[in-house]
C-alpha cells in the first residue's frame, strides 16, 4: 500500500462527508499497483461505476483514474529524489509499459524529464492536487516538518536556472551571445572579462567546474581559457550536465559515509 497524506476534505465541515471522501480514496490507495479499472474499483466500494466516479469527484474533487496517475508519479518523484532504484523500474513500479510513455508523462507534469531530476535530487514530489492527498515517503515526519540533507538541497539550488539560462541561450544568434553589454559586474576578475552573455555564461559553468575539479580531485579545466567549441550553448550544458553530476555523487557519498565532520576541503584542491 502507498503510504500517503489525507487531510480535511477541502472547506466541507461535514465529519460524514470526510469520512466518505477517505473510504472512497482508500479504494484507489490501496489499489494502486493491482492496475485495476474503474469499473473494479467501484465493485469494490460496492457501487455502481457511474455513482462511484461521481461521488469521488465530488468528495475528493478528482476523479479516481487522476488521483491514481498522480499519486504513482509523486511515487516516482520520491524514489528518482531518494533511491538508488533505475529509472526503468521506477517507470514500471508506475504502471507504464515504456520508459518513453513514463519520461512523456514525467515530464509533463514536473516540466523536466526523469533523468534530470534525478540529477538535481533538489525538485518537489507533490502536484497540486484540490483534494490535498499527497504520496508520503516512507519514514516522512509528521506534516509541517520536513527531512532534507541542507549539501544537498543548497548545492543543487544553481543548476535549475543555470540551466534555463543555457536552454534559452541556444535559441539566440552568436551575434546576440557577443553582443557587448552594459553595466556588467565583474565578478571573477581572476578570470575573463565577462562583457558578453556568452562570457558571462561561460564563467558561470567554468566556476562550478573548477569547485568540482578541486573537490573530486580531477584535474583543473586549463585558467588560460576554454576552447571556443565548448563555447556554444549546447556545448555548455553538456558540461554543466558532466560536472552536476560529478558534484552531486561526491555530496551522496560523503554523506553516506558520515563524513561531513571529517572531510576538509580548500579552494587549492587539497582534500584531508
Amino acid at each position: 500500500m502507498i503510504p500517503y497524506d489525507f487531510p480535511q476534505m477541502g472547506n466541507r465541515s461535514s465529519k460524514d462527508g470526510n469520512a466518505s471522501g477517505a473510504r472512497l480514496s482508500d479504494v484507489v490507495i490501496n489499489s494502486l499497483d493491482a492496475n485495476l479499472s474503474t469499473e473494479d474499483l467501484s465493485r469494490q466500494a460496492h457501487k455502481s461505476r457511474t455513482q462511484f466516479h461521481r461521488l469521488f469527484r465530488s468528495l475528493v474533487e478528482e476523479t479516481p483514474a487522476a488521483m491514481r496517475r498522480r499519486l504513482l508519479l509523486e511515487r516516482a518523484a520520491f524514489q528518482l529524489r531518494d533511491s538508488s532504484t533505475s529509472v526503468t523500474d521506477i517507470a514500471f513500479d508506475a504502471n507504464y509499459n515504456s520508459l518513453e510513455a513514463f519520461t512523456r508523462a514525467f515530464k509533463r507534469a514536473f516540466h523536466v524529464s526523469p533523468s534530470l531530476y534525478r540529477r538535481m535530487r533538489t525538485g518537489p514530489t507533490h502536484l497540486p492536487s484540490a483534494g490535498g492527498i499527497h504520496f508520503l515517503a516512507p519514514g516522512s515526519l509528521p506534516k509541517g516538518e520536513f527531512e532534507m540533507d541542507l549539501f544537498d538541497r543548497f548545492a543543487g539550488n544553481d543548476s535549475w536556472p543555470t540551466r534555463k539560462l543555457l536552454e534559452y541561450a541556444a535559441t539566440l544568434t552568436d551575434e546576440q551571445l557577443d553582443r557587448p553589454m552594459n553595466a556588467v559586474v565583474e565578478i571573477l576578475p581572476w578570470r575573463e572579462s565577462t562583457k558578453t552573455l556568452r562570457q558571462l555564461l561561460e564563467n558561470i559553468v567554468y566556476t562550478k567546474e573548477i569547485w568540482t575539479a578541486a573537490m573530486t580531485g580531477a584535474d583543473i579545466p586549463n585558467l588560460k581559457g576554454t576552447p571556443a567549441s565548448e563555447r556554444s550553448p549546447s556545448a555548455m550544458l553538456a558540461r554543466l550536465d558532466k560536472t552536476d553530476t560529478a558534484f552531486h555523487r561526491l555530496l551522496r557519498d560523503v554523506g553516506k559515509r558520515g563524513d561531513w565532520d571529517s572531510t576538509f576541503i580548500d579552494a587549492r584542491g587539497l582534500t584531508a
